[in-house]
This record gives structure tokens, sequence and C-alpha cells, in this order.
């Protein structure tokens, strides 16, 4: 067999083979497969697409590529939630918690943000000694003890998925609706848990920009979890808009803290609310009703605040921090964003937001870049809102102040504004189940 051939059937619209891909997924893992060949047959792929046959069989030779994570030790049953990706979307901290108190176990490996979007690990990193990395075994251990554990990815994990995205990346075949299925989903699968619950975000700020390609992609990665034996639901949420009010590291752990211990109504509860109902609903067959009732229950009567804070302290973390956000460290710069015009926030550019606050120091452009976890953007004002000129649109928090100009432009560049109040868009547009 040739990789030669593989490429050349793909490039003609043919429908390749289990062994094909099982081939060309061994090749790139052993490195025996050159980096043009690869991005020759992933460009085919780009153009010509594949069959859910293919598709499925992809996502599963790239998860058995390196260890597969063996829960079955644990205790109870797994559930695992994965967002695409947003601004501000520091769900993960709320959502976890609220399922391990309400039951479930949470046996979660998270990654770290890159561009303009952040990441899980990244924000649990903001809390002062809180480890990331653990062994399987402490992992399984800590799961089986306190019913949640969140950390770092391994490098073994779906090694595949990491050399096949890298070249993805570097030569526009990134989107890709069999490619990105392919990729979540065989990280999920190897992560082991057996009820996943996905946060597909839609709109500016989000990978997929509408809601068509949304719908599709989640029904594939449903597909590809149903055909692996797992209990699977996707909920689609707007990301034209970040979520929430904080955007960076340390300032999101502060805002999910205060849904947790002090009942903070907000979008960001809303989405909170939906997801974990829908990851009850799953590990639990109960209803969505029943579910949301469990859930909405474990924030009024701090079991979820509980839960996140037993969370930090088994993995090392300053648990004074999250019983008084105050003391978390902040940033030496602050400067607030005034209102160029009285009307109305008619739109936001959530991306553009995003990548407002990386320039801050809160992201990464590259893999190797350092982040300041004091570092982000709090928004006083958000889509649909009133404004006068000259109101608090925004403050910006950083360390270095000669980034404050460019972020202030490259914010004001994000928002419409108009005389009329604008139509009110969901928060979540559909739940597939």
């Amino acid at each position: 067999m040739r990789i030669y051939d593989i490429i050349a059937k793909k490039r003609d619209r043919f429908e390749l083979t289990d062994e094909e891909i099982a081939f060309f997924v061994k090749g790139c893992t052993e490195k025996t497969i050159a980096d043009y060949q690869t991005t020759a047959l992933l460009m085919a792929i780009y153009l010509n697409g594949m069959t859910d046959r293919e598709m499925i069989t992809l996502t599963n030779e790239m998860a058995h590529s390196g260890e597969l994570l063996d829960l079955s030790a644990i205790d109870g049953i797994t559930a695992d939630k994965h967002s695409t990706g947003g601004v501000g979307d520091k769900t993960t901290l709320i959502v976890a918690p609220i399922v391990a108190s309400c039951g479930v176990r949470i046996a979660k490996l998270s990654g770290r943000g890159l561009g303009h979007t952040g990441g899980t690990v990244d924000k649990l990193e903001s809390i002062d000694g809180f480890r990331v990395s653990l062994t399987p075994e402490e992992f399984i251990q800590q799961v089986n003890d306190i019913g949640i554990c969140v950390t770092g990815q391994t490098g073994n994990l779906a090694p595949a998925d990491k050399i096949i995205y890298g070249l993805r990346d570097a030569t526009a075949t990134v989107g890709s609706i069999p490619l990105i299925a392919s990729s979540i989903m065989s990280k999920k699968l190897a992560a082991g848990a057996e009820c996943i619950v996905l946060d597909v975000k839609v709109g500016s700020g989000a990978f997929m920009k509408t809601l068509d390609e949304t719908k599709e992609l989640s029904q594939k990665m449903i597909d590809i979890g149903k055909a692996n034996g797992r209990k699977m639901a996707a909920v689609l949420s707007d990301m034209d808009t970040p979520l929430g009010k904080n955007i960076g590291n340390t300032l999101e752990v502060m805002e999910a803290v205060d849904v947790l211990k002090n009942g903070l109504q907000s979008d960001l509860t809303e989405v909170c609310v939906v997801l974990a109902s829908n990851i009850l609903a799953l590990a639990k067959a109960v209803s969505l009703e029943e579910a949301e009732k469990q859930v909405r229950r474990s924030l009024s009567d701090g079991s979820a605040y509980e839960t996140f804070k037993k969370l930090v302290r088994t993995q090392g973390g300053d648990t004074l921090l999250i019983e008084n956000t105050d003391k978390f460290k902040k940033a030496a710069f602050c400067r607030e964003v005034p209102s160029p015009a009285d009307g109305y926030i008619s739109s936001m550019n959530a991306e553009t937001i995003g990548l407002a606050s990386v320039a801050l120091g809160a992201g990464r452009k590259t893999k190797e870049d350092t982040i300041d976890y004091t570092a982000g953007i709090v928004l006083e004002k958000k889509t649909g809102e009133a404004v006068k000129k000259g109101d608090v649109l925004a403050r910006l928090y950083t360390n270095k102040d000669n980034c404050l100009d460019e972020s202030e432009r490259m914010f004001l560049s994000a928002l419409d504004f108009s005389e009329e109040k604008p139509t009110e868009k969901p928060l979540i547009y559909d739940v597939m189940r």
C-alpha cells in the first residue's frame, strides 16, 4: 500500500477503505509518511469531503493512535463536556462542579487557549498552586474520592490528531467538517467518558459562523459518539457576543465563582444550566425538567460551590482565593473605554474582542507565548443595552501599558451602534440529542 495511491484516490473523489485510512493514520503517527504527503491528502479531504463511514474510521484510528484512558475503575457513570471554543467561555468551571455535586462523575481532560479563544487549563492555573498535570492513577483516584477531576491533556492522547491538526492549521485545511469532527471526537473517545455533551458555538467568536454548518458539525460528532457507544448531546449556543462579562483567566475564574457562590444571574448562568441539565439527563436517565431542578438546587444550596472548592483544594489550589476573589492578583494598569455615541449596542464581534484581550496579554498568538493571568477585559455593556456618550463600555486590564491604545481601538472596532434597540438573539439555538 502506498500513500501516493491513497492521495490520488481521494483526489479523484473515491471513498477510502478502512485499511487505507488506518495506513494513513499509522504513517502520520510513526512519521513514515512525509508532511507534504499528509497535507496533500488533507487538502483532498477538504475539497472532496468524507463519507460518514470514512469519518468514523478516521476518528477511531486517531483515538487509538496513542493511549486510551481506561475509566472502568471509576465507581459510577462518567461524563465529559467539550466546548468548541469562544470568548469569555468559562462554562467548565461552573458546569463540572454542578454535575459532580449532583452525583455524576466528571472525568475531564481540558486544553489550553490559542488565539482569541480561552483554555480551561489556563484559567485553572491562574489559581495559585493548582496542579493541571496528574498521572492517570491520580486522575482516577481523585474522581473516585471527590467525584470530579479536571486536568490537562496527556501528550500521548490521540497523538495523530496533534500532528494532523498542526498541518491543517498551517495549510488552510482547518475548515473541513469531517476533519473538525474527527479531531474533537478522537480526543473525547480517547478520554473515555460514557456521556459527552458538546457545547458547539455559533457566531462571530466561534469557529463555525453559521447555524447550518454548526448543526452539520454537531450531527457528525453525535454520530461518531453513538457509533462508539457513547451517550451524546450537542447544545448549539451563541458566540456573536462574549459569554458573561469577564474575559481573561483570573477574571473568568472570579466570574465563575460569582455564579457558584453568589447565584449571579446572567447569560453565562443560563447556558451553564442548559449544559449541566443535558449532562444529568443523559447520565441519570431523567427528564430534562427533573435534571434542571437538580441543577438549580445545587446552585441555590451551595453544593456546586463547595464541590468547586473541593476540586481546587484537592489539586493543590489556594481556596482562600475562591472564598474571597478580591485576593487574586490584580493587573497594574486599568483603562476605561468610553462610549463614542448615544444609542444601543446593536452588535459585538466576539472574535475581535477576544483578540483585544490577547493584545493585553490574556491569550496566546503562538503556543510558546506566556499568558498574563491578570490581563483581560470586563464588559460593562453588551449587545442590546442602551448607552450614552461617555458611558463606560468596558475596562481593560494589563501589566503592559504600551498595549492599551491598540486594545482599545480593537475593542471599539468590534462594536456597532444603532438608534433602535436591536432584536434579541437566542442564547441557545438548538439542542441535538
